[in-house]
């Protein structure tokens, strides 16, 4: 089998999530409890580190990933949705899954995929725990697809288990009230293993503190125990998240390509984390941890994340794509000076449309589009949905035009921001 054969299998017999929305989601560890049971439970084979949460948890998974890299251990990194390249979805020390590995997973397992016939998301877990074990990893840091206590992923007995922030979103399946969607956050949360809660959000801490004195698990909470005294940005091109504070007993002096201001909450849940793996006998130095916050884009192939794409005009996207998700994008948009903004935006119609419409500056110059998914919503009704909110644009039939657009209309100092949906920056 070649490899676009065997990608087309994927994608059309086992329906991508993340193309279609809720039709093509399965809630339940049947289906790949039968598949990793087949293969030899390779998760049982493997030690991991599992992150849960609504934003932060892609970010987190590459830092850490990348600090356990410089530390020399061959980490496996497992996470999604892919930007460009499924591969992406699956690394070994920042290298892509071959392509050949992929078609022969899926040629020497295509009867059994038949049989059982899992979803799309629980069949890459499946080909990544085999893998991974396959190539011996030592650790793998593995990032659920949704939810938690039902993610496909909760099958791994982890080292450590980390929660990042937690928002409204996937409201339909995970519960329409923080309390409930952070319930299901915390079912990876397993007897007598540490968690690590990046952000100690108020109204939701008790949720994690009972799950983990029911399981007997250490809980600590990241924004408690680290507070930076100094957020600021480096006058590189393109500037360095430049973060100051203290943690057991030191300072702490940190550089982040990843130059959202939110990476201050992800970074501090990073640190907390590593001081916990220390406990449990992994070796990790401060250099280590140091250079790999400020390598990850380098050793993990990151993108995405309030990133630069161009100057004059300056161009960033962000695959913020929820409430929380694109108040940090407009906190970063705030920070910056420039004569007009620019807003090249597309969304999915199963979010919250109008509360985040509601969000976004009336004075931008809007370019809406629609990104080449089945979820993606109409450009037009965006378009008109957005007049309601008196945000004014353009509607293109596709993002690249849209950009395209943006770019002839924007001025030297103009800013162009590229967003709403992971697959609008894809795309860019």
């Amino acid at each position: 089998m070649r490899y676009a054969e065997a990608l087309n299998f994927l994608y059309s017999k086992l329906p991508m999530f993340t193309r279609v929305g809720a039709p093509a989601y399965k809630s339940g560890l049947g289906n790949i409890v039968a598949l990793c049971a087949a293969l030899g439970n390779p998760e049982k084979k493997m030690r991991s580190i599992h992150v849960a949460g609504t934003n932060g948890k892609g970010s987190t998974s590459h830092i850490l990933a990348s600090i356990l890299q410089e530390a020399g251990y061959k980490t496996g990194l497992f996470t999604s949705p892919h930007l460009k390249d499924f591969r992406e979805r699956i690394r070994i020390n920042g290298s892509m899954i071959p392509a050949r590995r992929i078609a022969r997973f899926v040629e020497q397992n295509q009867t059994l995929l038949n049989e059982i016939e899992p979803s799309f998301f629980e069949m890459n877990v499946a080909l990544a725990f085999s893998y991974f074990e396959h190539e011996n990893v030592d650790v793998a840091v593995i990032e659920t697809g949704l939810g938690g206590r039902l993610d496909s992923t909760n099958l791994i007995q982890p080292d450590l288990s980390i929660i990042t922030n937690i928002s409204l979103d996937h409201a339909d399946l995970l519960g329409n009230t923080l309390e409930l969607i952070a319930g299901e956050k915390a079912g990876i949360i397993k007897h007598n293993v540490p968690v690590i809660i990046s952000e100690n959000q108020v109204d939701i801490q008790s949720v994690f503190e009972n799950k983990a004195s029911e399981t007997g698990s250490r809980i600590r909470f990241a924004s408690n125990e680290i507070q930076w005294h100094t957020i600021e940005w480096t006058n590189d091109n393109p500037p360095y998240l430049h973060l100051e504070g203290n943690f057991n007993g030191k300072k702490w002096s940190v550089h982040s390509p990843l130059s959202g201001a939110y990476q201050s909450k992800n970074i501090a849940g990073v640190l907390l984390a590593t001081d916990e793996l220390q406990k449990r006998g992994y070796s990790l130095t401060d250099q280590n941890i140091l250079e790999g916050i400020k390598k990850v884009t380098l050793n993990t192939g990151l993108k995405g994340r309030w990133e630069k794409l161009s100057d004059s005009p300056t161009i960033y996207c962000d695959t913020g794509h929820n409430e929380a998700g694109v108040a940090e994008v407009l906190q970063m948009i705030s920070r910056i000076s420039f004569d007009r903004l620019h807003l090249v935006w597309g969304m999915v119609g199963d979010k919250d449309v109008e509360k985040i419409l509601e969000m976004l500056p009336k004075d931008a110059h809007f370019y809406f589009c629609k990104a080449k998914i089945p979820r993606a919503m109409d450009v037009n009704q965006l378009q008109k949905l957005a007049a309601t909110k008196s945000l004014n644009g353009i509607a293109f039939t596709s993002v690249k035009r849209a950009l395209a657009n943006a770019r002839k209309n924007a001025g030297p100092n103009d800013l162009i921001v590229v967003g709403g949906s992971t697959f609008v920056v894809a795309e860019v």
